[in-house]
C-alpha cells in the first residue's frame, strides 16, 4: 500500500490575518484528496511584497526561510495563485549567481502548487457529497492565470458541486485593479478597473463571486459592498469544502 503524499500547506499572510477559514478549507480538502496535511510554523510571508517593490535582500532573507521550512516534503500547495507563483517563478531567479541557494529554490519550485491545479492536476480528485445552493461567478486572479495556468481547475471542481450554478462574467480573466501595491501607487486606475469588474459581476445575476486568491476578493468585496452591491464574495475552497456558514469576505468577524 503507498503512502499518503506528505503536503505542506502554505498558508499566506492574508489568510492567516484576514480569512482563517480559506487555511482549514484548504487542509480539509487536501486531507479529503488523500493528504497527509501539515503546517510548518516556521513559514512566513513569501517575500513577494518587497520582490515586486524593488527590495530584493529583504526577499531573499524571506524566501531563504520559506525555503528552509518547505523543502523536507513531497508537495508544498496554497490557496492562492499569487503567492505560490512568487515560489515557483520568482525564488529561482532570486538566486542567481549563487549555486547552493539557486539549486534549493528551483528543487521547492519543482513542487510547489496553486491548491485547485494540485487537486486537480496533481491529485485527480473530485469532491463528493458537496451542495452549494446558488449561482456563482468566478474570477480568474492574475497571476494563477497567467503566471500558473489556473483556469479550468477551479470550474472542474466546482461542476462537482452539486445545486452551484456557475455564471460566467464578461471578462472573467480581466484583472480587478487590486495587484498588490499596483492599487496604493495608482488608485484611481486601480479603482475604475474594480468598478468595470463589479459591473461585470453584477450583470451575471449571481449572488456570490468566487475566485483563488484572497488580495482580489477582499478588493472585489470592498467595491461591491461600498456600491452598494448584495454580492457576496468567498474563496473557491471554502465553498469545495462546505464551509459557506460563516460570513463571506467583508461581512464581519468570522
Amino acid at each position: 500500500m503507498s503512502r499518503k503524499p506528505r503536503v505542506a500547506l502554505f498558508v499566506t499572510c492574508l489568510v492567516d490575518m484576514f480569512r482563517p477559514s480559506v487555511g482549514f478549507a484548504s487542509v480539509a480538502l487536501l486531507t479529503e484528496a488523500g493528504c497527509e496535511v501539515e503546517v510548518p510554523a516556521a513559514q512566513t510571508c513569501c517575500g513577494q511584497p518587497a520582490y515586486n517593490s524593488g527590495d530584493r535582500e529583504t526577499a531573499k532573507r524571506l524566501a531563504r526561510s520559506v525555503i528552509a521550512a518547505f523543502e523536507g516534503y513531497d508537495h508544498v500547495v496554497g490557496p492562492s495563485g499569487s503567492c505560490m507563483g512568487t515560489l515557483v517563478k520568482d525564488y529561482p531567479a532570486m538566486f542567481e549567481g549563487e549555486p547552493a541557494w539557486a539549486a534549493r529554490a528551483r528543487a521547492l519550485t519543482a513542487k510547489s502548487h496553486e491548491i485547485t491545479s494540485f487537486l486537480v492536476d496533481v491529485m485527480g480528485f473530485t469532491p463528493t457529497d458537496m451542495k452549494f445552493a446558488g449561482a456563482v461567478t468566478y474570477h480568474d486572479s492574475c497571476s494563477g492565470l497567467r503566471g500558473l495556468g489556473v483556469q479550468a481547475q477551479p470550474r472542474k471542481l466546482l461542476g462537482a458541486v452539486e445545486g452551484l450554478e456557475l455564471k460566467e462574467m464578461k471578462d472573467p480573466d480581466v484583472c480587478c485593479g487590486f495587484g498588490g501595491t499596483f492599487c496604493v501607487k495608482y488608485p484611481d486606475i486601480s479603482a475604475k478597473m474594480a468598478g468595470d469588474k463589479t459591473a461585470n459581476i453584477a450583470a451575471t445575476g449571481a449572488g456570490t463571486i468566487l475566485a483563488g486568491d484572497l488580495g482580489c476578493l477582499m478588493n472585489m468585496a470592498g467595491k461591491l459592498s461600498r456600491e452598494g452591491k448584495p454580492v457576496k464574495a468567498r474563496h473557491v475552497v471554502e465553498v469545495l469544502a462546505g464551509m459557506t456558514d460563516g460570513p463571506a469576505i467583508g461581512e464581519g468577524r468570522e
